[in-house]
């Protein structure tokens, strides 16, 4: 199959290699009950060596940045108590951490979880993270921006690998939030 976007040699729908995913990113993708069919669902099998975005453009190519997003964990606090939540974004902007991500968790501060939280929590490796097998409580805050693209490049929770997700599977995904200005320019 040919990739959407990129010039991948091989995207294979992500139900047909399971295998190559993290246990929860697999059982999302097993479990998956969206409108967008789980084979639109793509793996493309990359080097781990280029999963930064800034690393991975230059090495396939600047024209993946317009159409590839990150995953991030943040972390509100109020009070004695936190909320980890995740938040995509295009990889052409940054997360408005002190503004729309503060104000949506009722937060009093907001900021990126530790490596050690957003790994730990979310059983997927750091650089790789996704928004696809995510706690089933945990808010997943997405850029509009994200969800009109007609496919987007993104983490596989894996630093081996990235999805091609159809940008309106995003909208679908449990506690899925779509907001504009999530991602401001940088």
């Amino acid at each position: 199959m040919r990739a959407p976007i990129g010039d991948f040699d091989q995207a294979t729908p992500a139900p047909d290699c399971l295998d190559a995913l993290t246990r929860p990113v697999a059982d999302a993708v097993r479990d998956w009950s969206g409108a967008v069919p789980a084979e639109q669902i793509l793996y493309v099998d990359t080097d781990p060596q280029w999963a930064d975005t800034a690393v991975f453009v230059e090495h396939y190519g600047r024209e993946l940045l317009e159409r590839s997003a990150n995953c991030v964990v943040v972390a509100g606090k109020r009070g004695g108590g936190s909320t980890l939540a995740a938040c995509v974004v295009l990889s052409t902007t940054r997360v408005d951490v002190n503004g729309v991500v503060r104000r949506r968790l009722g937060a009093r501060k907001a900021s990126f979880a530790s490596m050690d939280t957003a790994t730990g929590e979310t059983g997927m490796e750091y650089g790789g993270i996704t928004p696809i097998g995510l706690p089933a409580d945990w808010p997943v805050l997405v850029d509009a921006a994200v969800v009109d693209l007609p496919y987007v490049l993104v983490g596989s929770g894996r630093r081996r690998g990235k999805l091609l997700v159809p940008g309106k599977a995003f909208a679908e995904l449990p506690g899925a939030v779509v907001l504009e200005g999530l991602g401001v320019a940088v």
